[in-house]
């Protein structure tokens, strides 16, 4: 994807901080944050939706969780609590067409979220 943002930021086109990064997952940190720690995890794989997981995309969308795992760890907020969010689609909130998780933690998450 020529003009995917995410794709940008995956390779080096559009400077991130980032926070992680494998050789299938990359983390940076949000720069519109809606909480004290906000950070967007992609998969290096373009994949504009949940709609377009295909066969085989397992791996890589568990990878995410994993590395969200280890986020949350490094940021030391694993036991005080974190909110991971994957939205699908404009109707959800989703604005970059690329899939990613977003994890919110650092302040008190209310519910229902939205």
């Amino acid at each position: 994807m020529t003009d995917c943002l995410f794709c940008k930021i995956r390779d080096g086109e559009i400077p991130a901080d980032i926070v992680f990064e494998s050789d299938d997952v990359l983390a940076f940190n949000d720069v519109n944050p809606q909480a004290p720690i906000h950070i967007i995890i992609i998969p290096k794989k373009h994949i504009p939706t949940i709609n377009d997981v295909e066969d085989g995309d397992e791996s890589v969308m568990g990878k995410l969780f994993s590395a969200a795992k280890i986020i949350a760890g490094q940021k030391a907020v694993s036991d005080d609590g974190y909110r991971l969010v994957v939205n699908c689609n404009e109707k959800a909130g989703q604005t970059v067409f690329h899939i990613h998780m977003h994890l919110l933690a650092g302040r008190a998450m209310i519910w229902p979220p939205g």
